[in-house]
């Protein structure tokens, strides 16, 4: 509670738990609001009840080497920062249809399925990063579109293009 005559006033009340947790996962997505309801249910069918939300522009992307390495640096800190205060062991990657990072889908023509492969490959990138510079992490990867959430699982990306 701020002391009395403090510069700030308390504008809303809600009591939240004070103990400390173990993190389910570190959720690494984008800001972009239009998929925020899909996130939010689908961390919870995936049984998570705590997470570390960590959100910036492209997601996952910036883990993939594509963007400049300072934001690389950054969200990886803020991944291994989970780990030490919440005992994290988990990290879920997520990439969107329509992202502005990326120019949106018209970067790629417009085209779905040519977008949903350039992000599979993207989410396996940062998949590739994450377990060289933290091996001990489990590490899932999803991308998201408009009709639902789609698992970047390589071993079927591999028996595809085999």
């Amino acid at each position: 509670m701020p002391e009395r005559g403090a510069p700030i006033r308390k504008v809303f009340h809600h009591e939240s738990p004070r103990q400390r947790y173990k993190c389910d996962a570190v959720v690494l997505g984008c800001f972009d609001s239009r998929f925020e309801l899909t996130f939010r249910k689908f961390i919870k069918r995936l049984g998570m009840t705590y997470v570390d939300l960590i959100r910036v522009a492209g997601g996952a992307k910036t883990l993939t080497g594509r963007d400049p390495e300072e934001h690389r640096k950054f969200v990886l800190e803020q991944i291994r920062i989970s780990v030490r205060l919440h005992a994290t062991d988990t990290v879920v990657l997520m990439l969107h249809s329509d992202c502005g990072a990326y120019g949106g889908l018209a970067a790629f023509d417009d085209d779905q399925k040519k977008e949903a492969e350039n992000h599979r490959r993207d989410l396996h990138r940062a998949i590739d990063f994450l377990q060289k510079e933290e091996p001990t992490l489990n590490v899932r990867a999803y991308f998201v579109d408009f009709d639902g959430v789609w698992e970047a699982d390589r071993s079927v990306a591999e028996e595809l293009s085999a």
